[in-house]
């Protein structure tokens, strides 16, 4: 469920469902298919996130792949945490978690506007007991455990201190860490920090090494939390929570919004002035965009933690704050003064906190050798583009070549005589084929010229996906009994470059600013993107299908209605020319296959502010395919409704893509003006 579908296709109808059955229809679905065979294959491929190890830092001593983590109010259950972790997280808080089970079944309720989730029970939980049989079965991932430990509703300092000895016993050989919770239970000041201190003690006896975060309820005023200043130094670190509990209830309100914003900060910068370099500071609530998280991490925290901005802004968050995060580390000046202890002292909205051996100079990094790599893909490219426009050619005049007719032992002239329409039948496969290849052409030149040269991982996974599905392509050829001499003699020119390419390809984050807010133009590049993503699969079951066809029948009964003949008719006439179509149309069946896993993985991946030169891509490589199975149909006469309404479909989802991506990807998004490429 990427954003792309979410914010189009599922959001909408999610959100007309209550909050507790949408909640948990989603989660039982992204849990699930994390649980079959493949399934956290297809979560990781749907949303690409490649975790860089220059997002890699520690939290309170614990090693985190990412800054990122979820609350555990999101997924009390653990459903899908499975799936949640292929996200783009670093850790995962687990629960709020009671000595017993804490059920309830009342509303949910989605406060839109406000951005806003509303529990009627903010203590709802399975117990310590399926918490620990959950752990000790295995979750499925591996991903540190924080587990946030609370007292039972309506506890006494005193039974909750005896209520936290039982569930650091069971749960302590499963956490990485603890968060203890105890100054939002209504007891006086004083008694909640004795508290506090007393279970630190337990804690540190229970899992020795372990850190233990004292967590600080969102409600709690600044004059207030300078009273815990104390309190907390003899802690690991703080949380500051992401849920506002109501006065005499047990109702919390978790959301975003400006004005949470800024009192978050201005904690976290309160926080850090008091408690110094050492301790952690978790911000777990008010993170719905990326500059959020980026903002909280620039004030001092250490981490944050997501809960309500994934239901709003969906569950491509993690990522993008990730690449909002990396891109400011890569881009940090190189010199560490005035990174004392790995912390900026003067924060910024351009810095985050990191340590100082990843750093990266802001200089330019010089590009490949164009015969390291990249220009060999840009060669094969070239090479597509020139082999589609003589194949476009030949397929306008003449349309078969010698072999051709020494194969059928007929020539162009006795095939005119035999049926005025089969020429002009295998015209149009073969420009079809033709305005494929440019377009595969242009995709790899273009992936090859702005992403491989400049270290892409996701570029140099789709051109090598489509590259591999293109050229074993070629062994259809055993299915229709027909050996094509220079189509195997373009795949012998062109394999070597393939193979070349593949030499000393390496990893690098995109130096390109990347969106940071939730804006109508990121919203409107969602809808271009899911028309994108629905064209490459569209392509895809189309190309396999030809394939498929060109393999076993080779003709659909609008292909033998156009020619007015029968295939026994056609094999009469002459033995060899049903494997010749066939040849044409699976060979046409492969190369649109390998057209769509480029653009597939181009819109699945790609689709980043400011990457001008992706939208000219699917511009450009778009037109020659549409333009050769549109033209030819018409120019033949083959306009059969039903025969064209694939391609009719095809062209409003390109035309649409290109529409609502433009300003995002070319125009303008965050302020910020990017490149026309």
């Amino acid at each position: 469920m990427p954003d792309w579908s979410y914010h189009t296709l599922f959001k909408p109808l999610l959100f007309r469902l209550s909050g507790r059955r949408a909640r948990d229809l989603t989660l039982h679905a992204i849990g699930g298919l994390s649980r079959m065979p493949g399934g956290t294959f297809v979560i990781r491929t749907m949303g690409h996130m490649e975790m860089s190890p220059l997002l890699a830092s520690e939290l309170a001593g614990v090693p985190v792949a990412c800054p990122v983590g979820l609350s555990g109010g999101l997924d009390p259950h653990g459903t899908a945490h499975k799936a949640l972790a292929q996200f783009g997280l670093g850790f995962i808080e687990l629960g709020p978690v009671t000595v017993r089970a804490v059920q309830s079944h009342a509303s949910i309720t989605r406060m839109a506007e406000e951005e806003a989730i509303v529990y009627s029970d903010g203590y709802e939980n399975d117990g310590a007991d399926a918490f620990a049989a959950r752990l000790r079965k295995g979750t499925g991932h591996r991903l540190p455990h924080f587990v946030r430990l609370r007292p039972m509703p309506g506890s006494s300092p005193r039974e909750a201190l005896s209520e936290q000895r039982e569930l650091l016993t069971k749960l302590a050989p499963y956490a990485a860490g603890f968060t203890l919770d105890g100054l939002a239970e209504g007891w006086p000041s004083d008694m909640a920090l004795a508290y506090l201190a007393e279970v630190r003690q337990l804690a540190q006896a229970a899992a020795p090494g372990k850190p233990v975060l004292v967590y600080v309820p969102q409600q709690l005023p600044e004059g207030e939390l300078q009273a815990v200043m104390d309190t907390a130094r003899s802690f690991s670190g703080v949380v500051l929570g992401d849920a506002q509990r109501e006065p005499g209830t047990r109702r919390e309100c978790v959301g975003g919004g400006a004005s949470l914003l800024s009192a978050q900060l201005s904690k976290v910068r309160l926080l850090r002035e008091s408690l110094g370099e050492r301790s952690a500071i978790v911000a777990a609530g008010g993170v719905h965009q990326p500059e959020d998280a980026r903002a909280l991490l620039a004030a001092g925290a250490n981490s944050v933690m997501l809960h309500s901005g994934l239901v709003y802004a969906g569950p491509g968050l993690p990522k993008r704050i990730n690449e909002a995060i990396l891109y400011d580390r890569i881009t940090a000046p190189a010199t560490s003064a005035s990174y004392p202890s790995g912390w900026s002292s003067t924060p910024t909205s351009s810095s985050v906190q990191t340590s100082p051996s990843v750093l990266i100079s802001s200089a330019p990094r010089p590009s490949p050798s164009f015969w390291a790599n990249w220009g060999w893909m840009s060669l094969l490219g070239l090479g597509m583009m020139i082999g589609g426009v003589l194949a476009w050619f030949i397929a306008a005049t003449t349309v078969l070549l010698p072999y051709d007719e020494d194969f059928l032992g007929q020539t162009r002239s006795d095939i005119i005589r035999f049926n005025r329409h089969l020429l002009h039948f295998m015209s149009h496969d073969r420009i079809t084929l033709a305005g494929t290849m440019i377009s595969i052409g242009i995709f790899y030149y273009q992936l090859a010229h702005h992403g491989l040269r400049y270290g892409l991982h996701w570029a140099r996974t789709a051109v090598i996906s489509s590259c591999v599905v293109g050229f074993s392509s070629f062994f259809l050829y055993l299915g229709y009994g027909y050996f094509d001499p220079l189509h195997a003699a373009a795949a012998v020119v062109l394999l070597p470059m393939l193979l070349l390419t593949l030499r000393g390809l390496k990893d690098h984050p995109s130096r390109k600013p990347p969106g940071l807010r939730n804006d109508r133009v990121w919203l409107r590049a969602q809808w271009g993107q899911c028309c994108f993503v629905i064209l490459g699969f569209g392509l895809g079951i189309g190309g396999l299908t030809i394939s498929f066809v060109g393999v076993t029948d080779v003709f659909v009964p609008s292909d033998l209605a156009y020619l007015g003949l029968t295939s026994s008719q056609l094999s009469d006439w002459s033995d060899g020319i049903i494997p010749l179509i066939a040849h044409d149309r699976a060979g046409f069946g492969g190369a649109l296959f390998s057209l769509a896993v480029a653009i597939t993985a181009s819109a699945l991946w790609g689709v980043n502010q400011g990457e001008g030169w992706l939208w000219w891509t699917f511009l450009w490589g778009g037109l020659p395919g549409f333009a050769a199975g549109l033209m030819v149909h018409f120019h033949i006469g083959y306009t059969d409704f039903v025969h064209l309404l694939p391609v009719y479909i095809a062209v409003l989802l390109y035309v649409g893509g290109l529409y609502f991506t433009y300003p995002y990807l070319v125009g303008r998004a965050d302020g910020n003006s990017t490149d026309l490429e």
